[in-house]
């Protein structure tokens, strides 16, 4: 378990949220299934909620951005001390900046973009919200991964804008990212075998006690399953969506997976 009060280092993905059409909904959807206390915010902040575990802050569910046909999805944000500079950096290394850095009241400053690969994320500068404050526990993030056609490029990429070291993974085309020398989330390559339309992306893992019990919840609630459960070495991991489509993994965390760190 991983417990903080203080913001992440830079490049640390240190906060994800969910863009859906009814935040109500959705908060009754992930309070049932990780046992989440969603507290939906005022109309001049479109109803974004706050989701908390155990007193701590774990995650935010807003209002969907953008045309009603895009799908639901998690959102990913990465830690910057200064967002105005990763944001230059993030053009100068090839990628776009789709919402240029923006003040969030007193809270933080973020901006939105795309690397050359073509996954979302956001950026996130702390102030009085210093993103999660507790992970690698059931009902929390546990590990992000960005996930391309071309990984090699997506390397430099991250690399020229925040520094990343990689810790290649044997003979897999994946690497862990490592920021101020943690491990802070993984870096792979889309399948070949996958469908053209598959969209690069930063995926989200929440840990779970049980990766079975929790796949038959999420079904339960409304979800489904998009892969069935299987073992890796890291853990029992399926990959859901949850009732508005958006889709995750979950993984039954053994002690020290890795992630915000």
């Amino acid at each position: 378990m991983v417990t903080r009060d203080t913001a992440w280092g830079d490049g640390t993905p240190c906060w994800v949220d969910l863009g859906v059409a009814d935040i109500a909904k959705a908060g009754a959807f992930y309070g049932a299934l990780f046992g989440w206390e969603v507290h939906q915010g005022p109309p001049e902040v479109g109803g974004y909620a706050l989701c908390l575990k155990d007193g701590r802050l774990v995650a935010g569910i807003g209002p969907k951005m953008g045309p009603a046909e895009e799908p639901s999805t998690w959102v990913t944000y990465l830690a910057a001390s200064n967002a105005d500079e990763t944001a230059g950096k993030i053009k100068a290394a090839g990628g776009q900046v789709l919402v240029e850095p923006m003040d969030v009241m007193d809270q933080g400053r973020m901006a939105m973009a795309a690397d050359p690969g073509g996954a979302v994320f956001g950026l996130w500068q702390a102030r009085q919200h210093t993103g999660v404050q507790l992970a690698n526990e059931p009902g929390s993030l546990t590990w992000n991964e960005n996930l391309s056609r071309d990984l090699d490029g997506n390397k430099a990429f991250y690399h020229a804008v925040f520094g990343y070291e990689y810790g290649d993974i044997g003979d897999f085309r994946y690497a862990t990212l490592k920021a101020g020398g943690n491990e802070v989330g993984g870096i792979g390559e889309l399948d070949s075998s996958l469908p053209a339309d598959v969209r690069a992306q930063w995926s989200v893992y929440f840990a779970v006690g049980d990766t079975d019990a929790a796949v038959a919840t999420v079904s339960g609630l409304g979800g489904a399953t998009v892969r069935p459960a299987w073992d890796s070495p890291y853990g029992r991991i399926a990959v859901v969506a949850d009732d508005h489509g958006a889709v995750f993994s979950l993984i039954s965390a053994p002690a020290e997976t890795g992630s915000p760190g």
